[in-house]
């Protein structure tokens, strides 16, 4: 047999196998309960929080992110 040709056939059979490894996957779906997502500033339940954030206060929370963004996530803050 040609090696060439021994090759092609080498090459349609891996290929054929992929394309029927692919059929057999499992269908995903969800079936869990899970849990409901809630407002980001009623916290998580943790008592790791940054200091000056007080857990249920939407406005503590908003400047939290203020601050923090023009703290740490500002590079035109960092320049000088």
């Amino acid at each position: 047999m040609n090696p060439t040709l021994k090759m092609g056939v080498t090459v349609l059979a891996l290929t054929c196998l992929a394309c029927l490894a692919a059929c057999s996957e499992k269908p995903q779906t969800f079936t869990g309960g899970g849990k409901q997502d809630s407002a980001a500033y009623l916290g998580t339940g943790s008592a790791f929080v940054a200091p000056g954030w007080k857990v249920g206060d939407k406005t503590s929370w908003e400047q939290q992110l203020k601050t923090r963004m023009q703290n740490s996530q500002n590079d035109y803050s960092k320049a000088n």
